[in-house]
């Protein structure tokens, strides 16, 4: 009985200090993590502020001061785009025109003028009717087609070679109804001699450069496929 009762005793010993060696084991042993002990009396302390880091994103909350928004350049004014092209006077027609037709360029329809100056004015000289067609309104062209016959009946011919434009520039421009209408103003440099059936030069000089200074008024209608322009108009420059 008594041995009975020592190993008994020393069974339950046993599993006694197994049991206490693994109670230490999970919570007797520190893992580096645990809280401090907390003190209810003390002011809680505000955190460090975060070290900045330029890769983090940042949401802004309703509320928060917006970030400046990178400056919009302002569109183009009338003055841009027409500068060294046209007269102040004429830049609200140009703009109805760009309404009207988005495809409108000052610049280009200038250096088309120019061509056409040139053209029509050597064509008259050479008394060649077919050219001008295309190039005229029917008004201009029966004006100039009936010089040109004139001057045949007379027996006289013209003599010219086109030195240079010096100068080019839109005077008036507008928009009414559908047609576009734009006054150019040039000055160009000739030298022109007309002679009469003998071969005599009866106006101008076959050899001087003279000035010549011209008002002329093209109009296309905006909405047409064709996209030539006409002369419709020639006056003397002021």
């Amino acid at each position: 009985m008594q041995q009975s009762f020592d190993i008994t005793t020393i069974i339950f010993a046993a599993l006694a200090i197994f049991v206490l060696f693994k109670l230490r084991s999970v919570l007797g042993t520190k893992t580096g993590n645990e809280k401090p002990p907390t003190d209810p009396f003390s002011r809680p302390q505000t955190p460090p502020p975060a070290a900045s880091n330029e890769s983090a994103t940042v949401i802004r909350l309703p509320g928060a001061a917006q970030v400046a928004a990178e400056p919009v350049a302002p569109p183009p004014s009338s003055a841009d785009f027409y500068k060294g092209l046209a007269d102040e006077g004429a830049f609200t027609g140009l703009d109805a025109i760009r309404a009207a037709d988005p495809a409108f360029d000052a610049r280009a329809f200038l250096d088309g003028a120019k061509s056409a100056y040139e053209m029509i004015v050597t064509a008259f000289a050479a008394g060649n009717s077919n050219m001008l067609r295309d190039l005229l309104s029917k008004e201009v062209f029966d004006s100039f087609a009936a010089e040109i016959d004139a001057r045949q009946q007379r027996g006289e011919t013209v003599e010219m070679t086109f030195v240079s434009i010096d100068r080019a520039r839109i005077t008036e421009a507008q928009l009414r109804g559908g047609t576009a209408q734009i006054s150019i103003d040039f000055l160009s440099k000739l030298i022109t001699a007309t002679r009469d059936r003998s071969g005599t030069v009866i106006d101008g000089s076959a050899e001087k450069v003279v000035d010549v200074t011209d008002l002329w008024t093209f109009a296309r209608e905006v909405r047409a496929r064709d996209p030539n322009w006409k002369l419709v108009a020639t006056g003397a420059s002021h």
